[in-house]
């Protein structure tokens, strides 16, 4: 059995170079997976939404600095936070990455005084339903639909104390 990597968790702007990587690998998926160039999407909220007071992007970094995972949050409104842009580097899924990004963004949100976290994923990233689902979001979509004929699968999850780790 190997462990676990050491990570450090820190809050970055979004003009951080380590943070390049992250969007440029989420727009290459999404564009995959959905036949259209989507860095436009990616990029089409002003940065200054990811900031504090409102707002936040966080990395996972292994020991030597490498951002192997990430997210962010921003104000949706003043009880909510939406969660944004979460992203584990491919060469690192499957070990858990992508929860903890979520709950150190639910961490930090609650921290800021949000008491709802509220988030959209695509109906062709069935790894992110299942980790939202997993990770005690409700959603709000009818889970027996086609998710093509749905579009945008919003979900939510009410922000109590920040879970022990």
């Amino acid at each position: 059995m190997t462990s676990a990597p050491e990570l450090t968790v820190i809050q970055v702007a979004v003009s951080d170079p380590r943070v390049e990587p992250l969007l440029r690998e989420l727009g290459d998926e999404y564009s995959r997976r959905y036949g259209r160039d989507a860095h436009a999407e990616i990029a089409r909220y002003p940065d200054e939404e990811f900031t504090p007071p409102h707002g936040g992007l966080l990395l996972l970094l292994l020991e030597r600095g490498e951002a192997v995972a990430g997210g962010a949050f921003r104000r949706y409104d003043a009880a909510t936070a939406e969660l944004k842009r979460i992203w584990t580097h491919s060469a690192h899924r499957r070990r858990g990455l992508a929860r903890r990004v979520v709950a150190e963004l639910e961490r930090e949100a609650a921290g800021r005084g949000y008491r709802r976290a509220y988030l959209t994923t695509g109906p062709r990233q069935p790894e992110a339903r299942g980790l939202y689902l997993a990770a005690g979001y409700t959603p709000l979509f009818d889970t027996e639909a086609d998710p093509e004929s749905i579009g945008p699968l919003p979900f939510e999850k009410h922000l109590g104390e920040a879970p022990q780790q």
